[in-house]
């Protein structure tokens, strides 16, 4: 096991006080960046601990981004029983999660 040294305190605090991704593409790219910060050795383990924290976090939020999506796909195959499409309008507002 490497040894965690605290000399990217300042780095791995100013991600974990970052804002929240708002779209599932800018959740994927957070994850994969607090992956990398994970897998190196240069965070103590109150750092990686606040990190992960994030990521379940992050995750979560990617998570349900991809649960509405999969909500609107069913919607749109779905079809009443004549085999007519069945549509209503969809909330695109960017805070409708």
């Amino acid at each position: 096991m490497s040894k965690r040294r605290k000399s990217g305190s300042a780095k791995a605090d100013a991600h974990t006080t970052a804002a929240k991704p708002t779209s599932f593409e800018q959740a994927a790219k957070r994850l994969g960046s607090i992956v990398a910060q994970l897998e190196g050795d240069e965070l103590s383990l109150e750092q990686a601990i606040a990190l992960f924290e994030e990521g379940i976090a992050v995750n979560r939020q990617a998570q349900a981004r991809l649960d509405e999506a999969e909500k609107r796909v069913e919607e749109l195959l779905s079809v009443d029983a004549q085999g007519h499409a069945r549509t209503r309008e969809f909330d695109t507002s960017a805070d409708a999660s």
